[in-house]
């Protein structure tokens, strides 16, 4: 199994998970709570994990021409369930067309953009971000443990 395909599965089941994480909240309006020691709502992490995923994989590897508007990943209230669950669906969509169509050899490349203090391989990034993914998504399973009353 090449590392790629790796990445390929990871993803998918993690922003499927997310899916499922988003559809489990009994009570649609907690996916916008906070409280006074969670910043974050887990609405607004889920727009932050897809335009994330959306802009170093989707635009930067796979040329989607997704444009990212990040202060909204965090100001953006009350977004329909439905409306985040097809934003999912189209996330799935697009990692897994970029990831399809990358070559092996690319991981060893330098990633298109400079996103840290330094020039990283896109396996870096690539790494960087499906871990990137699994902490969201565990805050936002807590979340809806804890808020979803």
């Amino acid at each position: 199994m090449t590392t790629i395909t790796t990445l390929r599965q990871l993803f998918n089941r993690d922003l499927n998970k997310l899916r499922t994480e988003i559809s489990a909240y009994q009570h649609e309006p907690a996916l916008w709570t906070i409280d006074a020691n969670i910043a974050n709502s887990a609405g607004n992490l889920c727009l932050h994990l897809i335009g994330n995923i959306n802009t170093f994989i989707g635009l930067h590897l796979g040329q989607s021409g997704y444009v990212r508007d990040r202060d909204a990943e965090f100001s953006l209230k009350n977004v329909p369930r439905a409306e985040l669950l097809q934003k999912i669906e189209n996330t799935i969509a697009i990692v897994d067309k970029t990831l399809s169509a990358l070559p092996p050899a690319r991981l060893e490349q330098e990633y298109p953009i400079e996103v840290f203090e330094a020039k990283q391989t896109t396996g870096f990034m690539l790494i960087h971000l499906a871990t990137h993914l699994t902490y969201h998504l565990g805050q936002i399973n807590y979340h809806r443990r804890l808020l979803d009353r």
